[in-house]
């Protein structure tokens, strides 16, 4: 029977973003936010941020063994974020940058459950593969590259470098192919050459995360069918679909495995909700049935969003 004992066995190390998140509770979309003026709402908090730090934080309060490596800046701010995942047992292995300071991201989350984020990230954008201290992956035995679009320095040729060392330290390698904040406002070629940059290392992953609509801009598709086929072709061993309202998937050999969504009685919680699904599935990876894997990470991710499970955690 598979239970939640199992994500105590589980050795996961995050390469990501960390930041500061201001989150607003939902409220409902207008155009008058837009123009000048002001709209109240019935809650401002401030979490950790960053869907690494989200995943890293997630994957320890499910009780695993978390290391997270990264990049803060050398400010009050960075103290804190730093403070914070040693407070929650996550072995932090974070470069202290004196020129780049922490980040912050803005989340306006809206009572239909989308979201939109305004951001400013200089931590992370100059995160680099000598940032990046390997002597953290001994002892686990999964890495998850969350964030990769933001670092350049690793989108273009830094990557390779982590998951060859990762590889060669017996880790299986995740991904997470969320939306390049590059996608509708660089040019194209610009934004081909990205997505080129990511294709290239995915023969060193074991397996994608992504929702719908991300899978299909990142390999130039309008269907989920033929985005799969294209990220297996691409050397991609399996994929982790995050379908909102429909679900979740797994797709490996061929073949899309769907369960259906948990459905929640109250949003509480929107950011995060797929950084919760891939750490559940990250976390067993292991075990073999796929649909009970997918029911289990349905049902935390409807907690999660309910506020019955505290998994991103506010900042120490």
């Amino acid at each position: 029977m598979l239970s939640e004992e199992l994500f105590k066995t589980a050795r996961l190390c995050v390469v990501g973003n960390i930041n500061r998140d201001i989150k607003t509770a939902p409220f409902p979309a207008d155009a008058r936010l837009l123009r000048d003026g002001e709209t109240p709402v019935a809650s401002i908090v401030e979490t950790i941020g960053g869907g690494g730090a989200n995943s890293a934080f997630a994957a320890a309060a499910l009780g695993a063994k978390v290391a997270f490596l990264g990049k803060v800046g050398a400010d009050p701010l960075g103290d804190r974020l730093v403070r914070t995942l040693n407070q929650h047992h996550i072995a932090a292995h974070l470069a202290r940058d004196p020129n780049n300071p922490t980040g912050n991201s803005l989340a306006l989350t809206y009572a239909d459950g989308h979201r939109h984020f305004l951001s400013c990230q200089p931590n992370n954008e100059a995160l680099t593969f000598e940032d990046l201290d390997l002597r953290a992956l001994a002892g686990f035995n999964h890495l998850f590259r969350a964030d990769i679009w933001f670092s350049e320095a690793l989108l273009f040729g830094g990557n390779e470098r982590l998951f060859r060392a990762a590889r060669e330290a017996g880790l299986v390698i995740s991904v997470d192919l969320n939306w390049d904040p590059r996608w509708g406002v660089a040019g194209a070629a610009q934004v081909q050459a990205r997505k080129r940059a990511v294709r290239d290392v995915l023969g060193w992953v074991n397996v994608a995360h992504g929702n719908l609509r991300e899978l299909n801009e990142f390999t130039d598709s309008k269907r989920l069918e033929v985005s799969l086929a294209r990220l297996e072709e691409w050397g991609v061993q399996a994929v982790v679909v995050h379908l909102g309202t429909a679900g979740a998937g797994y797709y490996a050999r061929g073949h899309l495995t769907v369960e259906p969504a948990i459905r929640a009685k109250r949003l509480v919680n929107a950011t995060g909700s797929g950084d919760v699904l891939s750490v559940c599935m990250m976390l067993l990876h292991d075990h073999r049935d796929v649909s009970a894997k997918l029911k289990l990470a349905n049902t935390i991710v409807a907690q999660f969003i309910q506020g019955k499970r505290r998994l991103i955690p506010s900042l120490g």
